[in-house]
């Protein structure tokens, strides 16, 4: 079973540098071994989005920014095969974009989506997180980074469990 860290970011605004939160759970020889959840300054205080993540400018203003927070980030991705989350490219946009505003190197380990993996092992559809996790039966707090991030790293584990593993590239 490979290690991976599977990553979830909730935004602020339109901007992909503005993550609010991040949460990444660490899996090994396919048990969770460590969950990191973290509000984040976003670089402007305008939060488009807190109907959707319940996030506002008072939650995250004494926060440290994506920057300051990244000497520890940095470390969860150290040793990892693939970065999972759900529709991938959307986190990977911010991951990156959140890198180059804090001039640090994103990780280079490959983004794999648990989107794509739910539709190729259990045909699942539609296959937006909540519904993968209603097939799959595993507890979900939508749109909380730190439980979207496990269901995610819980969706890989019952697929890596079942030996039906093919993470499809995006």
């Amino acid at each position: 079973m490979k290690d991976f860290v599977a990553l979830d970011f909730e935004t602020a605004d339109y901007g992909a540098d503005s993550a609010c939160a991040i949460g990444l759970v660490r899996v090994s020889q396919g048990e969770i071994v460590r969950r990191t959840y973290h509000l984040i300054r976003p670089p402007r205080s305008r939060i488009v989005f807190s109907h959707i993540h319940g996030i506002y400018w008072r939650d995250v203003a004494n926060e440290p920014t994506f920057a300051e927070l990244w000497p520890t980030l940095a470390l969860e991705f150290e040793g990892i095969e693939f970065i999972a989350a759900h529709n991938a490219p959307f986190d990977r946009g911010v991951l990156n974009a959140c890198c180059l505003a804090a001039e640090v190197p994103a990780p280079d380990a490959p983004f794999r989506c648990t989107v794509q993996l739910a539709r190729k092992v259990w045909q699942i559809r539609p296959t937006k997180l909540s519904n993968v996790c209603d097939v799959l039966n595993i507890p979900l707090n939508h749109h909380h980074a730190g439980s979207d991030a496990e269901a995610c790293a819980r969706i890989v584990i019952a697929a890596q469990q079942q030996q039906k593993l093919i993470l499809p590239k995006e």
